[in-house]
């Protein structure tokens, strides 16, 4: 056991659970639970949703995948990056100016229905499971690396500890704890970048020429077509990554955690350039990783690829600088799980049971109770699961729930804000058919079935052969919300329509 690394990983434990006790002191109320009571400044909310987004399947999943496929590694960063213009111009004025705590106080904004509540909590639900399995993944096997702990208690390791921050902290803690990893992590990442930058003399030129000789690929490492053989491939991976943020349960959010429209904006820039300056550095640790560490060694600590930042920084800076870049890698995976665990708990106890079970008559104790019942559920389900997916990238995981988000949940709230006709039943229709064909298509496609033992979940060939169904999947969803609509015998509410229009641009009720 590396008892430097070990130390490491005990002070960020420490610190975290230290910000959480702090928290727990302020979390008195639903909205202190939910939202922090609205009460992070846009710069803090900016570190704190890159703190959020820049997860596993960011630090560890893409610079495994640079250093093994090239230049179709990185379409990951460019995909994750674009994404945010989609939700500062789009997503988050309406978002912060209709809803409260969750995605579905926006559309139930327009439409006070059960059923909506129900299936967008489900959607919520689905996809922070989905984007959860993915960081604990991350954190098995990076604490099996460092550690020597057998992935199956590492797994369990994270998931117990993401559930404390949640359970005691709520977003308060759960805010800080981002926002700290954020910094951690643009420091390690910056170091590291630096250092590889520097064996190239800090030429770019130099940088690149080099690589078309130092991996197995050759000149074709610079190019694209190494993992996506298939354009189609390439095309639905990109739309599910530049789309699938304006869905995420647990991005949206955060748009809560601010007083107002005018924050929640400043707060998307402030993210936007963070997060740009970070998927920019990917670059330096996919290919440093591939030049110093090389791809026999990356495989062998673990076949995707996903310890291969990690692996970097103990080439170039010793056992200092590793065990430093797996802390933070491992303070990056809290972070992300907390989000991801209060985003499901919030749907679950806020859209599910406060207002369908109990009709909205829930006091504010027993929200927080269930939400908190909900956090452990939650987290008891993903590690469930994570346990069966240990082969799997954490980069394509995170990809997939990217899929579902931008299928089923960005066609409905497109539709909430800017289409009049939209109505309770284009809602729903869009929402399930988007959530249905997402997940069938997954458990269809060749992540989950190889002809070659090993090769995927399951055995066989597979029915659908991309790999990434959001080229399929997101016109399905917007489709279905179009004829759900189109067929329903129920009338939109213009008067709703006109009202939640002005509320959404200016956040004034009509």
């Amino acid at each position: 056991m590396n008892v430097l690394a070990f130390s490491l990983f005990l002070a960020i434990v420490a610190l975290t659970l230290i910000i959480t006790y702090y928290a727990s002191k302020r979390t008195k109320t639903t909205s202190d639970f939910y939202t922090a009571d609205g009460s992070l400044t846009g710069w803090q909310n900016g570190l704190a949703i890159a703190g959020d987004y820049m997860s596993a399947a960011s630090f560890l999943g893409i610079a495994g995948m640079i250093a093994l496929s090239g230049f179709d590694g990185f379409f990951y960063s460019i995909g994750f990056l674009v994404a945010y213009l989609v939700v500062l111009y789009i997503v988050a004025e309406p978002l912060r100016n209709l809803g409260k705590y969750t995605m579905a106080d926006m559309i139930a904004a327009r439409f006070n229905e059960k059923k909506v509540r129900g299936v967008a909590a489900l959607n919520t639900i689905t996809i922070s499971i989905f984007y959860m399995i993915a960081q604990l993944v991350g954190a098995g096997g990076l604490i099996k690396l460092l550690l020597g702990i057998d992935y199956v208690y590492s797994v369990l390791i994270v998931g117990v500890l993401m559930t404390i921050y949640v359970v005691f902290g709520g977003m308060t803690a759960t805010s800080w704890v981002q926002i700290t990893k954020a910094v951690l992590l643009m420091i390690g990442t910056f170091i590291i970048s630096i250092i590889v930058f520097s064996k190239f003399d800090f030429s770019i030129a130099k940088m690149f020429s080099e690589m078309k000789s130092a991996t197995p690929l050759g000149e074709s490492f610079l190019h694209p077509g190494n993992k996506f053989t298939n354009p189609l491939d390439m095309i639905s991976l990109n739309l599910a990554l530049v789309l699938g943020t304006a869905g995420l349960p647990h991005i949206l959010i955060r748009f809560f955690t601010v007083k107002d429209a005018i924050t929640a904006r400043k707060s998307v820039v402030y993210a936007t350039w963070i997060i740009g300056i970070f998927y920019i550095m990917t670059i330096f640790l996919g290919f440093g990783a591939a030049a110093f560490v090389g791809f026999d060694n990356i495989t062998a600590a673990d076949a995707a690829g996903n310890m291969a930042a990690p692996l970097l920084a103990q080439v170039l800076g010793g056992d200092f600088l590793f065990a430093f870049v797996s802390a933070v890698a491992f303070a990056t995976i809290l972070a992300v799980v907390a989000g991801l665990v209060l985003s499901a708990a919030s749907a679950f106890a806020h859209d599910f049971y406060s207002h369908i079970v109990r009709k909205g008559k829930a006091t504010e104790g027993e929200q927080i109770v269930a939400a908190r019942w909900a956090s452990i559920g939650v987290a008891v389900l993903s590690i469930i699961l994570a346990l069966f997916a240990q082969k799997l990238n954490v980069a394509f995981l995170v990809a997939l729930a990217f899929a579902v988000a931008a299928s089923a949940n960005l066609p409905i709230i497109l539709f909430t804000i800017f289409w009049k006709r939209f109505n309770t039943t284009g809602a729903v229709t869009g929402m399930l058919v988007g959530l249905i064909s997402s997940l069938v298509l997954v458990i269809a496609g060749p992540n989950v079935w190889s002809p070659e033992v090993g090769g995927a979940i399951l055995v066989g060939d597979p029915l659908f052969s991309l790999a990434n169904p959001g080229i399929v999947s997101i016109p399905l969803g917007f489709l279905g919300a179009y004829l759900g609509t189109i067929f329903s015998s129920k009338k939109a509410d213009q008067k709703k329509f006109d009202e939640i229009l002005i509320k959404a641009n200016t956040g004034m009720k009509n």
